[in-house]
């Protein structure tokens, strides 16, 4: 029995190519080892959304916010509400 290496993530220019290749592609071909979940909370009445981000990518998003003196939480919501023009 072989063991399939799997492939790594590729980097993606814009959304909608990140959102092609999540459509078109067998995912379990991907080694997704570096993905950790992340809750996004609204606060009062919210929903909640959960998304899977790459570890590099949740520790860049932490140190920021941590500069900014926020939690990931609120640092996210600010960056969604800014690029929605809310």
């Amino acid at each position: 029995m072989s063991e399939t290496k799997l492939k790594q993530m590729p980097h993606f220019a814009t959304d909608e190519e990140a959102e092609r290749f999540v459509d078109e592609a067998d995912l379990s071909e991907y080694d997704l080892s570096g993905f950790r979940p992340m809750k996004l909370v609204r606060r009062g009445s919210t929903d909640r959304y959960t998304i899977q981000l790459e570890s590099e990518l949740l520790f860049r998003i932490d140190a920021r916010a941590r500069e900014l003196g926020v939690s990931i939480d609120e640092y996210l919501l600010s960056l969604a509400k800014k690029d929605l023009g809310d």
